[in-house]
């Protein structure tokens, strides 16, 4: 919660926190079950090749098995950049909802910021995939007056993410009509 820290003004205090779901590892893992695939097909052919086939045929078999070899390198390659994306994502985003204002950030070298204060929130959208339903994640979306609009992918139990901040909100708005009325005397 390094940036939200940061972030706050006196007299801020932080109410709700969401976290990323460990969902954004998927086609890492995905890729890395294809790769082994292709190492264990690709190591089967390479074995055919050495059983006692023709010479002509071997040559054709174990160049297959090559090729197909350094695509499951390739593969490896490609999974493990696609696991350091989602561990990227794990570890820098950051979304809270203060008692003013809602704060988010994703990114570490190129990074994407959110300070909404609650009254300028108009409404707080969820977007679930059937894997999403399933695992209990989802894009949430911020949308400000003025059209202004932030979506926050994989966020844990989105639903739940909504109704907090529309709770927060409509204490914030009870709060702030209480100190109108005190002031005016009704």
């Amino acid at each position: 919660m390094g940036y939200v820290k940061d972030s706050l003004m006196p007299n801020e205090k932080v109410l709700f926190t969401a976290r990323v779901h460990p969902a954004v590892f998927l086609p890492s893992i995905l890729t890395f079950v294809m790769t082994i695939a292709f190492f264990v097909y690709s190591s089967k052919v390479m074995m055919v090749s050495k059983a006692g086939s023709p010479p002509s045929q071997t040559s054709a078999v174990n160049g297959g098995g090559i090729l197909l070899l350094c695509f499951s390198g390739f593969l490896f390659l490609y999974s493990i950049w696609l696991g350091l994306q989602a561990l990227i994502v794990v570890l820098t985003t950051e979304f809270a909802v203060t008692n003013h204002r809602v704060i988010a950030k994703t990114g570490f070298i190129r990074r994407h910021t959110l300070e909404m204060l609650l009254p300028k929130i108009e409404s707080i959208s969820v977007n679930q995939n059937i894997l999403g339903r399933l695992l209990n994640f989802g894009t949430v979306t911020v949308t400000g007056t003025g059209g202004t609009k932030e979506s926050f992918r994989a966020i844990v139990d989105p639903i739940g993410v909504r109704k907090k901040i529309n709770q927060i909100i409509e204490g914030y708005m009870r709060y702030q009509q209480q100190l109108s009325n005190q002031q005016t005397g009704g």
